[in-house]
Parts: C-alpha cells; sequence; structure tokens
C-alpha cells in the first residue's frame, strides 16, 4: 500500500502522462523513418566540412569523386592465359546478371573507321606540343624523323595508310597520344594487362548507385568474394579495388562494433546491477538506454536525414552515461532504509538535473565545429540524454518501486577505501600530492603528440589497400587525391593555361615524382597554336625532297598538303566527341552560368605532394585542389577551436554549478574534471599515443561527464561512503561502454574511447576531494 509520504514524494502525474504521450510519438517517428529499411550511410564525405565553397569547385570535386564512388576493377590472372580470359568471361556474366552494375567490359568494341576518320580530320589539333614546335621550327628535321618511322622495324602499324597520310601527322599523332594506363586491348578487343611477365585479363564495371549507398556495397562485396571463390577453385587469381570494397568493409565492422559495443557493455552492466541488488527488477534500469537510443537516433535522422555508422559506433557509449541516472537513486539503497524509489528520487534530483545539464553542455559542445561527424554524434548523445533523463525520472521509479537490500559488502570497501584515503593525506598532505600529480602531467603531455588523418576516420582493410596498390601497379592506374582546377573565359584560353601548367608537370615526370596526368591540354592545340601551325605548314613541302626521293610525287604531297590547310580551326567540343577524347571527356566541367568555362587535370602515381605546391603561381586561375592538406589545415584550426570550446563549456558548467555550490565549491567540483583530463592526456604521451581531433573532443566530455562525480560526492546524500559507492557504479558503467570503443578497429574511435576511458578513471579518483570534510551528510 502506498503511503500518504510517498505520494506526496511523487511527481505530478501529468509529468508521467506526457513521458508516455512524448514516447508514443517517438516510437511512430521511428518506425515513420525506418519505414524503408534502416537510414544508415557510410559515406565519409558526409562527416567532413564541405571543402568546396563555390559551385565550381563543388562541381570539381563531384566530378573526381565519381569514378572512386562507382568504379570497380577485376584482375584476373591463371597460368594459361586464355584460362584467364575465360574465367573473366564468365566472371564478367555474373555480375551483369546481378543487375547491380551499369556497366560491366571486358573488352573495346572500338570504331575504327570513325577513330581514322577522326585521326585524319584532326591530326593538326592533335598533334603534341613537341611535335607542333618540332614541325615549326625545323620542318626539314621533322620529315627526316618521318623517314626513320617509316623505315624502323619496331615502330608499329599505324591506323592511316601511308598513302593518307605522306607528311606522318596523323600517324605522329597516334603514337604521341598519352595511354592512360597499362591497360591494351588484344586485336580480339579483349582488355588485358602486362606486368612482369604476367597477363592479367581485365574486367572494369561501373555500379548504378555510389559507394555510400546502404546496401549495395555490401552486395557488390559478396558479389567479389563470390567472383574470386570461383577463379581460385580454377587455380587462377583474381584482385578487385574500388571504393565499393572499402565501404562494405567500413559498413560492416562499424555495425558490428556498435552492435557488440552496445550489447556488451548493457549485458556485463546488468549482470553487475543483479549482483549488487540481487533482484530482477533493477534490470529496467535498460529502459532508459533503450529510449535514449531510440531519441539520440530519430534526433540524427531528423535533423540530417539518415544517421552515420560512425555515429551509431560512438554513440553506443551512451549506454554507461544514460544508465547513470537510476543508478544515482538506486546507489542510495545502501543507507536510506527503507528505500523508496520517489524518495531517493527526490533528494538526487537536482543532482541529476546538474549531471544531465554538463553533459548536454560537454555533448553540444562538439556541435560547434565545422566537422559534421562530431555535430551528428553530439546531437546523438544530447537528444539520448534527454530520453534517457526523462525516462529515469518520468517512467522508472514506478517500475522500481519496492524494497531494495543490496549487498552490504561495497560499503564496507568503500568506507575501508575512505580511511586509507584520510591515512594517505595525513601522511601526504594534498598540496604536495597536487604537484606530484601536475608534475606527471606535464611530462606526459610534453610527449603527446598530435595527429589527424582522414584515414583514421574507418576501419581499414590490410587485404584491400594491398591488392589496390597491386592493381594500381598492374595497370598504371594510380589517382590522387590532388588535382588541379582550370578557369578561363573561354576554352582557348583555358588550353593555354593548362598547356603553360603541363610544361611544369612535365619536369616532375622527368624528376620521377610524378607518374603521369591527363591534361585537355595533351588532346588539342588552342586555336592560335593551330593558326601558327597553318602559317607553317608550306615549309613542309618545301623540305620533302626526301620523299620526292622515296618516288612520292610532287602532286601528291601537294594535294595532302591543300587538304591541310583546308582544314579550319577546331573546337574543344569538336575533338571531345570523337572515340580517342574518351580518357579526357571527364576532365571538361563545359560553360558556367556566366559562359566562362573549365577544366580539370588530374595526377597519377604522385610519390609526395609538397612538389606541388606553387606549382601553378603566376597561371591564372588555375589552382591545385589538395583535399587532404585542406583537411588537414582544417583539422589543425579545429584542435584550437576546440580549446576554445572547452574553457566556454567549462565556464558554462561553471556558472551552473554556482547556483547550488556557490563560487567556492563550484570551483572545487570543476577542478576535478579538468585535471582529469589533464591525466588523461598525459597518459596518452606516457603510452605513446597520438592524441586525434575524436580524442581532443573525448577530453572535453571528461569534464562534462567527470563533473557529475564530483557533484555526487559533494552533494553525499546518504553519506560519503555510499556516495563513493554510487560514484564507482557510474564510472564502472561508464568505462565499461568507452573502454570497449578503446578496443575499435577504427583508430579515430579506438583514441576517442582511450582518452575519455582514462579520463574518468582520474574523475573517480579525484572525485573525493570535491567534498568539503566539515559539511554533514544528509541522511
Amino acid at each position: 500500500m502506498t503511503s500518504p509520504t510517498d505520494k506526496a514524494l511523487r511527481l505530478p502525474s501529468w509529468l508521467s502522462s506526457l513521458f508516455f504521450l512524448a514516447l508514443l510519438g517517438l516510437i511512430a517517428l521511428t518506425a515513420w523513418q525506418w519505414r524503408d529499411g534502416p537510414p544508415v550511410n557510410a559515406n565519409l564525405l558526409q562527416l567532413l566540412p564541405s571543402g568546396a565553397p563555390g559551385e565550381l569547385e563543388q562541381l570539381a570535386e563531384k566530378r573526381v569523386q565519381e569514378p572512386l564512388n562507382r568504379d570497380l576493377m577485376l584482375l584476373i590472372h591463371h597460368p594459361d592465359e586464355e584460362s584467364a580470359l575465360s574465367l573473366a568471361a564468365e566472371v564478367s556474366d555474373r555480375l551483369r546478371a546481378t543487375g547491380l552494375f551499369a556497366e560491366v567490359r571486358r573488352s573495346v568494341q572500338t570504331d575504327l573507321p570513325a577513330l581514322r576518320q577522326q585521326l585524319l580530320d584532326q591530326r593538326l589539333v592533335l598533334l603534341d606540343r613537341a611535335s607542333r614546335e618540332a614541325l615549326i621550327a625545323s620542318p626539314a628535321e621533322f620529315i627526316a624523323q618521318r623517314l626513320e618511322r617509316l623505315y624502323s622495324p619496331f615502330e608499329g602499324t599505324s591506323l592511316i595508310p601511308v598513302e593518307q597520310d605522306w607528311f606522318g601527322l596523323a600517324d605522329l599523332t597516334q603514337r604521341q597520344l598519352p595511354q592512360p594506363g597499362h591497360i591494351h586491348p588484344r586485336l580480339d578487343g579483349l582488355l588485358v594487362a602486362e606486368h612482369k611477365g604476367q597477363h592479367w585479363a581485365v574486367i572494369h564495371a561501373q555500379t548504378h548507385g555510389d559507394a555510400f549507398d546502404d546496401q549495395l556495397p555490401l552486395q557488390v562485396d559478396n558479389e567479389v568474394t563470390a567472383a574470386r571463390q570461383l577463379v581460385e577453385a580454377q587455380k587462377g587469381e583474381l584482385l578487385a579495388a574500388g571504393g565499393m570494397l572499402h565501404a562494405a568493409h567500413a559498413q560492416r565492422q562499424a555495425r558490428e562494433e556498435a552492435s557488440l559495443i552496445g550489447s556488451v557493455s548493457l549485458v556485463a552492466t546488468l549482470a553487475l546491477l543483479h549482483l549488487l541488488f540481487r533482484t530482477p527488477r533493477v534490470l529496467l534500469v535498460a529502459l532508459p538506454v533503450v529510449v535514449g537510443a531510440l531519441s539520440g537516433a530519430a534526433a540524427c535522422i531528423a535533423l540530417f536525414g539518415s544517421i552515420h555508422v560512425l555515429t551509431l559506433v560512438l554513440g553506443a557509449s551512451l549506454v554507461g552515461v544514460s544508465i547513470d541516472f537510476p543508478l544515482h537513486y538506486l546507489s542510495k539503497s545502501w543507507t536510506l532504509q527503507p528505500w523508496q524509489a520517489y524518495r531517493a528520487l527526490r533528494l538526487t534530483l537536482p543532482g541529476l538535473a546538474l549531471a544531465l545539464a554538463t553533459n548536454v553542455i560537454g555533448y553540444l559542445a562538439m556541435a560547434f565545429t565545422p566537422f559534421p561527424a562530431l555535430g551528428q554524434v553530439a546531437v546523438f548523445s544530447a537528444a539520448g540524454l534527454l530520453g534517457a533523463f526523462a525516462c529515469a525520472t518520468c517512467l522508472l521509479p514506478a517500475l522500481l518501486d519496492a524494497p531494495l537490500e543490496p549487498w552490504a559488502a561495497p560499503l564496507g570497501w568503500a568506507k575501508r577505501g575512505l580511511e586509507v584515503r584520510q591515512a594517505l593525506l595525513r601522511r601526504v598532505p594534498a598540496p604536495w600530492l597536487l604537484v606530484a600529480f601536475v608534475v606527471f602531467c606535464i611530462a606526459g603531455i610534453s610527449q603527446v603528440s598530435f595527429t589527424d588523418d582522414l584515414r583514421q576516420w574507418t576501419s581499414r582493410a590490410p587485404v584491400l589497400q594491398q591488392q589496390a596498390q597491386q592493381i594500381g601497379r598492374i595497370t598504371g592506374f594510380e589517382p590522387t587525391s590532388q588535382y588541379f582546377l582550370t578557369h578561363a573565359d573561354n576554352p582557348d584560353e583555358l588550353l593555354a593555361r593548362q598547356e603553360a601548367l603541363s610544361a611544369r608537370l612535365d619536369e616532375l615526370v622527368a624528376d620521377q615524382q610524378l607518374h603521369g596526368y591527363l591534361a585537355l591540354s595533351q588532346l588539342i592545340a588552342p586555336a592560335a597554336s593551330q593558326e601558327i601551325l597553318h602559317l607553317a605548314l608550306p615549309r613542309l613541302l618545301e623540305a620533302s625532297q626526301p620523299l620526292l626521293d622515296l618516288g612520292v610525287s610532287t602532286a601528291m604531297l601537294q594535294a595532302e598538303l591543300a587538304e591541310l590547310l583546308a582544314e579550319p580551326v577546331v573546337s574543344l567540343d569538336q575533338v571531345l566527341a570523337g572515340p580517342l577524347a574518351e580518357p579526357w571527356r571527364p576532365l571538361w566541367l563545359g560553360a558556367l552560368p556566366d559562359g566562362s568555362v573549365a577544366g580539370l587535370i588530374t595526377l597519377q602515381g604522385l610519390r609526395d605532394s609538397a612538389a606541388l605546391r606553387g606549382l601553378a603561381e603566376g597561371i591564372g586561375e588555375t589552382q591545385l585542389i589538395d583535399r587532404p592538406a585542406e583537411l588537414n589545415r582544417l583539422f589543425a584550426e579545429t584542435q584550437r577551436h576546440a580549446a576554445l570550446l572547452k574553457l566556454l563549456s567549462a565556464a558554462l558548467i561553471f556558472a551552473l554549478l554556482c547556483l547550488p555550490f556557490g563560487w567556492r565549491g563550484a570551483l572545487r567540483c570543476l577542478t576535478v574534471p579538468l585535471l582529469a583530463a589533464m591525466g588523461s592526456l598525459a597518459c596518452l604521451g606516457w603510452l605513446g599515443q597520438p592524441l586525434t581531433l575524436f580524442g581532443l573532443f573525448g577530453l572535453l566530455l571528461v569534464t562534462a561527464i567527470g563533473v557529475d562525480y564530483a557533484i555526487l560526492m559533494r552533494e553525499r546524500i546518504g553519506g560519503t561512503a555510499v556516495s563513493l559507492v554510487g560514484t564507482l557504479l557510474a564510472a564502472v558503467t561508464t568505462w565499461l561502454s568507452f573502454g570497449l570503443l578503446a578496443l575499435s578497429s577504427t583508430p579515430a574511435v579506438s583514441n576517442f574511447g582511450l582518452a575519455v576511458g582514462l579520463g574518468l578513471m582520474f574523475a573517480f579518483l579525484l572525485a573525493p576531494w570535491a567534498a568539503e570534510p566539515e559539511r554533514q551528510p544528509i541522511c
């Protein structure tokens, strides 16, 4: 029977009704958000701040990223080349049958008549810069080199008959056009690559969606696995590379870790609570965790449209934090007997509200950074804590309102621990301990290295990386994250600027700092260069005596010269429309709304990005787009930003604590988590672990979560020993979450978990210092 006192201690009934309505609304919202499947994505780019402030930069970045996100390259080797080609045919048929791919290509169906026609019609405009300069500077030497090519046994067959190309312009164009990569078609059109005496059958596939679709990467990865099993069963070897495979690995790893971390920490926590409180009813404390997870996910999906797998992994740590709310009043059952849920809640509610506020401040501080990754984690955690708090205060007391008689041993351990602490303080005064701790921190912090790399944000698969590198060596395709963006008023100006930059890139290629590059200026000469070339053509006839000696008639040479002189100036769009231009078409961004034009220069096999610095200097409206370098600069700026946010959040928490404790008590409570954050940072230094951006914001959370322990010890509801037991329970449940994060295969997540776990360990050890010795406990 409920006593009048217990009734008076209850929260207003309308709060419970409001909570039930909100919970029903949350469930309905979640069901609607998940109606078409899990709105979970693994798009790493969505976690990064936009590095492309203008529409042109955004267009360029999208063009560069598209093949990385949709292309799949498969190489098949077998000791018998025909067997490799047969296996490639079978794998291609299987991939087409899945319906996942927009295109699966293992051969080229070259339109030879169209190819020959383009070579003939555009032989002047297709000449490379060196050949144009050679023709203009020394027509006689140009003709002599033509004869050498005619008689050389090492020169391949030209697509254009000699009688249609006496001066050899089309033949020279065919030989001098850059060949992207080492993949070449056989006579039957099948694509092969040769490397160190081995022949590889090549399959190039392109998916309908990109690598950041929800299910597509996993489906593609399953098909590649099946294809590998098929090839290996025939004693062959299959290599695969593509953004799809990395995305599939990241999705699978992140989802497994989120499930494992969340379930293990929850099960371990519930097992611990059952051991301590010795009643199955205590397992109901899982309800705030469930409500918190639903609240966080719903808020993320509502604000961002989806929830990232990395947010799920980091959000799994919310288990340990959200379960602290019911633990605060459950732990009072060691001394507040007979224990009543509403009485314990009333006594601890001010501390619970303070804990909620400080935690929300800590999490929301992460939202004020340029990184959407941290913003998602902040929204998920803040909304989750609000939901967990509402459940712990409005619903859970009614379900737990029964006598509790916890295991008495932990209270005895806490009393002995406090006695040992007092004995230590009598031997070594607190100021000396503080000095020793500060020296420890300074020595450790001096060894900390600040490291941030985008690759730390995903779980890396060494096998995939090794295969991608091997495919790069075999095929010659080694795309880089860096590229050049050229903007100009018209196509001719753009070509002239790319040509100027190409001359500088050629030097890097000669120095072996760059494997190669693709530029529109390699394919077509600017109009001014075409006109200068037209003026130099008559000198070819004057220098053509070696051809006449060969038996070519003057009439034939005059007729060909007349054809060349009659050729009009060719535009960039005309050249790109031909079959020869296929590798260069993605580089042309086309005309912009203001009438200007833009194009790209992509790089292959860059050894050191530092070699590109200043390379475009002096070339109008040409800029290097180096996304990794830009992110590194942003990482450094965000570190400074994080330091400011830490100060601001500490100031807000201090102002909040001043209300119940005064400025002295607030300062004492806030000092505990600040020292704990210093201790965590020092331990990272001593352990040789770098501090990443996620680790830095983990220290921010140490300030927010650690202050809860100080508040709990300062209030001492039920006595100092029972408060210490409650603090230990809160710390252990949080360690179970963040400690498991430290074991994550994703470096950024692991660093985050390690930083928070170490910080909360120090926060627990320092928490008793927040209490004032002369204050009498509330019983």
